[in-house]
């Protein structure tokens, strides 16, 4: 399954795209280590068991999700926390997709369907919190 994918989209594939692009941003890169980063290789980071490991290792019990699509990485990653037990914040004004329909749609479940386990809020609203 996946070698049509990576035929279809073999602009994507780590062969062919700059290493600038996959990179921590240097704001980002500087906090690491301390913090831990965790590269996926799928849609789900939880497939591995490394970022699950991470994170109850750790005694983490809240995520805070931003990133890209919304419609695929980010679903993965929210239904997989919410499968999980961990409280998930998603900053909405810090993902994007290709696709604004399916961004769309997914926003209106998050707050619709998913309320109760997803909290949408925006990047202020995080940023206040922590002040």
């Amino acid at each position: 399954m996946w070698a049509s994918y990576y035929r279809r989209w073999a602009e994507v594939t780590l062969s062919h795209i700059d290493p600038g692009l996959i990179e921590l941003m240097p704001q980002l890169a500087r906090f690491v280590p301390p913090a831990k980063l965790v590269d996926k290789h799928v849609y789900s980071p939880w497939t591995e068991g490394h970022l699950d490991a991470l994170l109850h290792g750790s005694g983490t019990n809240t995520l805070v999700i931003t990133g890209g699509e919304t419609d695929v990485c980010v679903l993965a990653t929210v239904l997989g926390a919410i499968d999980r037990g961990f409280r998930v914040v998603l900053v909405t004004d810090a993902i994007c997709s290709s696709a604004d329909q399916t961004h769309d749609a997914l926003m209106e479940l998050y707050r619709s369907r998913f309320s109760e386990q997803v909290e949408a809020v925006t990047m202020q609203e995080v940023t206040d919190s922590w002040q």
